[in-house]
C-alpha cells in the first residue's frame, strides 16, 4: 500500500498493526514505512519504546553508525 506524501495517522497504525509487517513477531520489516524507527510492539522497559524499520536503509546506516560512535568512545576512555 504505497502512499505519497505523509501517511495519516490510521494508515500507520494499520501497518503497525498488521502481522505482516513484523517478522518472527518482533522485527519491524515495512518498505511502505519510511520512519526510521517506528513504535515498538511490545513494550518491556520504560524507556524501551521504539525499534527498527528493517526495511528502510537509512535506519540500519543509523544503527551501525550509532554503534561505531559508541565503539570508538570506549577505545578512547580505556
Amino acid at each position: 500500500m504505497k502512499t505519497k506524501g505523509k501517511p495519516s495517522e490510521l494508515l500507520l497504525k494499520q501497518w503497525h498493526e498488521d502481522p505482516k509487517n513484523w517478522k518472527l513477531g518482533v522485527f519491524y520489516y515495512n518498505k511502505d514505512d519510511k520512519r526510521l524507527f517506528p513504535p515498538r510492539r511490545f513494550i518491556i522497559f520504560k524507556w524501551d519504546r521504539w525499534t527498527i524499520n528493517y526495511a528502510n536503509a537509512y535506519s540500519i546506516l543509523a544503527v551501525v553508525a550509532l554503534i561505531a560512535i559508541l565503539l570508538i568512545v570506549g577505545v578512547m576512555i580505556s
